[in-house]
């Protein structure tokens, strides 16, 4: 029986990259209430189960909050705001959906603060501009520990014209971030949304290859999190990592959406 904590899978990118549409794609529903904008809290932990939901100070002390009245949380005093939801992709790992990263109305240490508690990442950059100096600059402060199990998705591939163009980003980003990243997917969030039951149209954007690697990371990565309780933002190289456990078993419904030979569940 796997023991310890689960993996910690944070959302990051650049300002209206496509987070907010992940992070309902991953979860099957919002997780904020409409009028919230995520962009203007501090992080937002996500976990498995049906708790209140409460803020952590820069000092560590917790605070009871109302979901509906996050924006009025102090952004700067909130080291993160934890959330509890039932949805089965929480059952094998939690989500930190980070504010972007270029909003300049939020200072960086906002979300740099939270990265100490990350295992992976899946970073969001936008297929019109994507990879920018920005983004660059920041991965590069990674330690290598955490790109190693790290996702780039290229969001909003539809919004390319034609294959061409498609096919030219694809391999610029690919050439420009090396082996920065474990896999890199383009994919257009809104329509993977919009797939519901359909698989032909889940595959078709581009969700039906990142769900299943998704899903491969967090299984590898629960093999290191139930030994150590170290996120691997804080491994460096030349740390040897702990052994491998037995594999945990992967939430159904989960399973459905990455399985070749069973319709997508689309959320």
């Amino acid at each position: 029986m796997i023991t310890g904590r689960k993996p910690r899978v944070a959302l990051m990118g650049e300002f209206s990259a496509g987070k907010s549409t992940l992070s309902n794609l991953l979860l099957g529903a919002r997780p904020l209430p409409e009028k919230v904008t995520a962009t203007r809290l501090a992080p937002v932990w996500i976990s498995h189960g049906d708790s209140a939901p409460y803020r952590v100070d820069i000092d560590g002390s917790t605070e009871p909050v109302s979901i509906n009245a996050l924006e009025a949380i102090p952004v700067y005093e909130t080291r993160v705001i934890r959330l509890f939801l039932e949805a089965d992709i929480l059952e094998v790992c939690d989500l930190i959906d980070f504010p972007g990263i270029s909003d300049p109305n939020m200072p960086s240490e906002v979300w740099e603060r939270m990265l100490p508690e990350v295992d992976a990442v899946i970073w969001c950059t936008h297929a019109t501009q994507a990879w920018r100096q920005s983004e660059s600059a920041v991965w590069d402060t990674m330690p290598d520990a955490l790109r190693a199990n790290s996702i780039l998705l290229i969001t909003r591939y539809d919004k390319l014209i034609n294959d061409n163009d498609r096919r030219r980003v694809l391999q610029r980003v690919r050439r420009e971030t090396g082996d920065k990243f474990d896999a890199i997917f383009p994919i257009s969030l809104i329509r993977a949304l919009e797939a519901g039951e359909d698989y032909d149209k889940w595959n078709a954007s581009g969700a039906g290859d990142f769900v299943s690697h998704l899903i491969a990371t967090v299984d590898r990565l629960a093999k290191i999190t139930a030994r150590s309780d170290q996120p691997l933002f804080n491994i460096r190289n030349g740390t040897r990592l702990p052994d491998p456990v037995p594999t945990p078993v992967v939430p159904r419904r989960v399973q459905r959406v990455a399985a070749d030979d069973d319709p997508a569940d689309g959320s």
